[in-house]
């Protein structure tokens, strides 16, 4: 079932519209915002805004403006996921690493690997390198695929 943005965007009179709420939640989940207008509307209601004379469930043209900003924001969610797609492959291709850094650095992944083959225990190696036991496990476990 949608729900409506709760983070609130005022306007000057500093309450936010429904309009802008309505936008809020078809940038969200246009699909699910119809298909909670038509539960609504099949349970013998509507949707009417006091703030925002286009935003009426109850008349054709209501329909239609809810349709038309629906699609719009689904079109513009799709450009921003384009967008931010096509971003993040000229970022590969630049050679920009993405994730969080890793905690040990070559050389020390290669002097636990060495200690704890010698006997070393992962709690004593994680305690000396100030990292968590799971990390010594991932640098161990990281050449083995």
């Amino acid at each position: 079932m949608a729900r409506v943005a709760t983070k609130p965007t005022p306007n000057k009179s500093g309450r936010r519209t429904a309009r802008k709420r309505i936008l809020a939640e078809l940038q969200n989940d246009y699909l699910d915002l119809l298909h909670t207008m038509d539960v609504i509307t099949k349970a013998g209601a509507g949707f009417r805004s006091l703030a925002d004379a286009w935003a009426d469930t109850t008349t054709p043209h209501g329909k239609l403006m809810l349709t038309v900003q629906g699609g719009l924001a689904e079109f513009e969610r799709s450009l921003i996921m384009a967008r931010t797609q096509a971003g993040i492959q000229r970022a590969k291709e630049r050679g920009v690493a993405f994730g969080r850094p890793t905690e040990l650095n070559p050389k020390q992944r290669r002097m636990i690997a060495e200690r704890y083959a010698a006997g070393e225990t992962a709690a004593a190696l994680a305690r000396e390198f100030e990292v968590g036991e799971a990390t010594v496990w991932r640098a161990l476990n990281e050449g083995v695929s």
